[in-house]
Order: C-alpha cells, then sequence, then structure tokens
C-alpha cells in the first residue's frame, strides 16, 4: 500500500519553488494567475509526503454562487500531481476533503495528461476526408494508454466528464484540443523546415513588405485591445476588456519578467497584428491574438508567429503552443480556418482528457447546472 499523503495551503514561494522544480506546468496553475482572476478567491494547495516534502501542488480557484455562501471549486489545467500513479484516491481524495470543508459543493479540474496526438498532416487528411466530421474520428498518430486508463480511474471514483465551455464567469472551461509545435532537441531550421510551404511563402512576403514585429510593454496594451477588440467583432466572440489584460500583465510579470510578453506586428506606422505570449518552464503558449482586416496581403501574422516562434526557441522551450483548436472538421465551421492556419506550422494536435467535475453537494450541483443551462 502506498503512503498517505496530505494537503495543506502552500505560500506562494513554496509553490513557485515546486513549480520551478517542474519542467513545466500550465499557465493557469502558478499562484499569479489568481491575481488575475478577482472575481475568484485564489489559494495555492501542496500535497505532503511523509517527511514533509511537497510533492504536487495545485492553484484552485472559488467562486462564490449568487446569494448561497458556497463555491465552485476550479484548477484550470490541474493540479501538478501524479496523474499516474495507480492509487490516485490519495491525491484527489485529501483535495476533495479539503475543499467540502472551505464550502465548496463541487469540484472541477483538467487533469494536464495526453491522451492522443495527431501530427499536422494527418490532421490535414482528416480535413479533406468527408467521412472524418471531428478529430477524435481520424486515426492518432500516438496514443496514451496510461492516459485512457486514468479516465476509467477517475469514472469509477465518481468524478464526470463536463460539458465543454467557455472560460467565461462560471462556465469555466479549457480547450480539450490544443495545437503544439515540439521544440525539444531541434534547432530553428528544423523548425522552419516544418512550417508547410504557404507559411514560408508568407514569412517571406511579410519581410519583403517591410512588416516588422518588435516586443511591446503595457504602455501597447491599449493598442493591442484596439485590434482584439475588432477581432472580437469579426469572429464572434465575447471580448474581455482592457482592464484584464492590465491586470495579467502586471500579475504576471511582477511573478517572473518572462511569464507573460507582448508582440506588435508594425507596417508603414499602423499595427496590424498583435499577441500575448505568455511562458513557464520550458512550455510557451500564445496566448491571445488580435489582428485588424487591413492589409492582409503583407502577412502580419505569419511575420508575428515566426518571430514569437524564434524567442520561444531562445527562450529554450521544448514545446510552442498555439492553444485551442475546433475538433470539428466540417466547412461549415467557422473556426476551421483558424485550424489550417496552425496546422501550417507544423506540429501535432493534441487531445487532453477534458475536464472533469466532481459533486460534492448534488443538490446543489444540480441546481447549478439548472442555472447555467437557462443562462
Amino acid at each position: 500500500m502506498t503512503a498517505a499523503l496530505r494537503l495543506r495551503p502552500l505560500s506562494r514561494a513554496e509553490h513557485l519553488a515546486f513549480v520551478g522544480s517542474l519542467p513545466s506546468v500550465s499557465h493557469m496553475q502558478v499562484p499569479s494567475w489568481g491575481d488575475v482572476k478577482p472575481d475568484w478567491e485564489a489559494e495555492s494547495l501542496g500535497w505532503i509526503d511523509g517527511e514533509g516534502q511537497v510533492v504536487g501542488a495545485g492553484l484552485v480557484l472559488l467562486r462564490a454562487v449568487p446569494r448561497v455562501k458556497r463555491y465552485l471549486a476550479y484548477l484550470p489545467e490541474g493540479p501538478a500531481i501524479d496523474w499516474h500513479d495507480p492509487d490516485l484516491g490519495r491525491w484527489l481524495d485529501p483535495l476533495l476533503a479539503y475543499l467540502k470543508g472551505r464550502g465548496a459543493f463541487a469540484v472541477k479540474m483538467g487533469p494536464p495528461v495526453v491522451v492522443r496526438r495527431w501530427s499536422a498532416e494527418a490532421v490535414k487528411e482528416a480535413i479533406a476526408d468527408p467521412a472524418v466530421r471531428r478529430l477524435g474520428d481520424a486515426e492518432p498518430t500516438a496514443y496514451d494508454a496510461r492516459a485512457a486508463a486514468l479516465v476509467e480511474r477517475l469514472r469509477r471514483a465518481g468524478w464526470r466528464q463536463a460539458e465543454p465551455g467557455g472560460e467565461e464567469g462560471f462556465a469555466a472551461g479549457q480547450p480539450r484540443y490544443v495545437f503544439q509545435v515540439p521544440f525539444a532537441g531541434r534547432s530553428l531550421d528544423d523548425i522552419q523546415r516544418g512550417l508547410n510551404q504557404q507559411w514560408r511563402r508568407n514569412v517571406k512576403k511579410a519581410e519583403k513588405a517591410g512588416v516588422k514585429v518588435v516586443r511591446g510593454g503595457y504602455e501597447d496594451l491599449p493598442a493591442f485591445h484596439t485590434l482584439y477588440t475588432e477581432t472580437a467583432e469579426r469572429d464572434r466572440f465575447v471580448g474581455r476588456p482592457l482592464s484584464y489584460f492590465q491586470r495579467m500583465w502586471t500579475a504576471l510579470t511582477a511573478e517572473h519578467p518572462d511569464r507573460m510578453r507582448l508582440y506588435l506586428a508594425h507596417h508603414d506606422g499602423d499595427i496590424l497584428a498583435a499577441a500575448t505570449m505568455l511562458t513557464v518552464g520550458d512550455h510557451v503558449w500564445y496566448s491571445y491574438g488580435a489582428s485588424t482586416s487591413r492589409r492582409r496581403e503583407v502577412q502580419p501574422n505569419n511575420a508575428m508567429q515566426w518571430r514569437m516562434m524564434c524567442d520561444a526557441h531562445e527562450l529554450g522551450a521544448a514545446v510552442y503552443d498555439f492553444r485551442g483548436i475546433t475538433d470539428t472538421l466540417e466547412e461549415s465551421d467557422h473556426l476551421l480556418g483558424l485550424l489550417r492556419f496552425k496546422v501550417g506550422a507544423g506540429g501535432e494536435a493534441v487531445e487532453y482528457p477534458g475536464e472533469w467535475d466532481f459533486p460534492l453537494n448534488k443538490l446543489l450541483h444540480k441546481a447549478f447546472d439548472l442555472y447555467m443551462a437557462r443562462r
């Protein structure tokens, strides 16, 4: 029988020290992410072994339910624990007990474990095949049986797979499918060769047209946000206010100067595209992107992404993460163009197990589900 673990709150320093001992954790599992989410109460939690060592950590966000002093507890893309431990209960049981004591009626988490991967070529073939309507229906390039076993263990323990949702308010949810470009052991030339012909052509076209990609600072966030607002209207999503990105910049860069970067693509005195980049350990994420419809022929987005990829490689990244992609491969899906853009960078589509809920109070959890369904 494996030794029991106990759970206790961690200081920021303890939490950061544990994060620093790992190759990487999600940017949503570092202490500063709690400062980005003022509508949630944040707490760092740690799993302690028999020798008093921190062997796992998680950032939990607690959101109060309207008119009831009970909480939804959320660990986005976490916690950072040994997910392949056959005795998963020694990790999750103390977490549930602690959060129940904190007044949580339900716990939501997202195990950061890769289940399946599809190479860029496999994704292109799936898009071209009219019989394949979803990415999950396509033959994967790689499959991890341990991750599949984890999913079964969660089900048996009473966890249930959450419906995919947005990230706004209570509809907490992170993408199940993402696109990543592996950098580990590859030179910049290797990565450039992995770009498809269209990407390479567009990067050259942007350079020839005089597109300049520069790093920005806090003072450039309003310019980014102007483009971001235009992008939200064009691509039909609800954008975040400027204050969100200002708070994000302040919180993340205070924790580490390279935790968040801003890039802007200039052409003839005009900013045509902008993006934020996040780094934790050897994992780099393309976080938020924005662009104008003006002068798209000079290809500012390819130029900006290539500059970000070059800088990520220089930072020692093992992976460049383009974040979420649609799993719907039908031409009618307006997000298919974005998937094609990301696939052009080479790399692979990656599937996580998705987010999982555990109802600590079934009545409140059901009422909450009904409340969310009516919103």
